[in-house]
């Protein structure tokens, strides 16, 4: 009789589509050993049937559990995810984003104070999306030091959207016309996300601004699966979802370490030749810059939209 009791409760979680957090899966399997347990003795006094137990805890159940939320109620970075990528996120509960196929990733790992090397090496959902940051257009000053807007990246996030090996990214990846009508180069870029037709989007605006053509010739790359150069983390470029611009007129700040210093631990000072108008041109397309960070990168831009909200 048990049994059969405890078969119609998990039923009951398959009919009401229930995704519990971690913290209340625990607390739901107690109140559900409890409940079989007066279940039971209900059924042997003759005070019940199964099928009334079962009805009866229906509305219990599944006001106990917390079921993906409304987005209104979520954090703000869980939000921000769900609109960024509609076509890969589907609903999500306070504490983790749940995928199209299923997959639930948790936003906050609980883990607090972390140094900045522990938020490039060891960051979650959270970190990426709240510590620091990214605003877009003319920046005031230069970035404050280890002001890296962008650069912390929670890399199980994008292994999982975009690919995690490099045949994986690669049979995602297509050719785009790259200002065809001046300088007439192509890129490798993915189609996950659209990424390509907004490249495409982004090309035909940039073709109307000859004056800023001279920094997009001879781009230095997209598609280029590696790891970040000095550190085990994947750079962004590995999911062909970046555009480096002509190097020629770039800066990036390993370039300008003084004395051999490789983690940037002494004061870096900041350059940059590439004008804000191409900036905020990238931005509109979702295009996050290298060169608003302390670690500057001036060539780089990295489709990000979620940083944008």
């Amino acid at each position: 009789m048990l049994l059969s009791i405890a078969r119609a409760f998990f039923s009951i979680f398959s009919e009401l589509d229930i995704l519990p957090s971690n913290m209340n899966y625990y607390i739901l399997i107690i109140s559900i050993g409890i409940s079989l347990l007066a279940c039971q003795a209900a059924v042997d006094n003759g005070e019940a049937s199964n099928e009334q137990i079962v009805q009866d805890t229906k509305d219990t159940i599944a006001k106990d559990t917390i079921k993906p939320q409304q987005k209104d109620t979520l954090p703000k970075g869980i939000q921000q995810l769900l609109k960024a990528y509609p076509q890969q996120l589907k609903k999500a509960t306070p504490n983790s984003i749940i995928w199209a196929d299923g997959t639930e990733m948790f936003y906050d790992d609980r883990i607090k104070n972390k140094s900045f090397r522990q938020l490039l090496d060891e960051p979650d959902l959270q970190d990426q999306l709240e510590n620091m940051p990214y605003n877009r257009g003319k920046m005031p000053q230069s970035p404050a030091r280890n002001d890296d807007p962008g650069r912390i990246r929670y890399e199980p996030f994008f292994l999982k959207m975009y690919g995690e090996s490099k045949d994986a990214v690669r049979k995602n990846l297509v050719e785009v016309d790259w200002l065809p009508q001046s300088i007439g180069q192509k890129l490798l870029v993915t189609t996950i996300n659209e990424v390509d037709k907004k490249v495409i989007a982004l090309s035909a605006e940039l073709e109307k601004h000859p004056e800023l053509h001279k920094y997009l010739t001879k781009p230095g790359g997209t598609f280029n699966w590696r790891k970040i150069a000095g550190t085990d983390r994947m750079s962004m470029h590995s999911f062909g979802m970046t555009i480096d611009v002509n190097v020629g007129y770039s800066d990036y700040w390993r370039w300008h370490i003084k004395d051999g210093d490789t983690e940037g631990t002494k004061v870096i000072e900041y350059r940059n030749r590439i004008p804000i108008e191409l900036v905020e041109i990238f931005e509109k397309y979702g295009f996050i810059w290298g060169g608003k960070w302390y670690h500057y990168d001036s060539m780089h831009f990295e489709y990000r939209p979620e940083l944008f909200q």
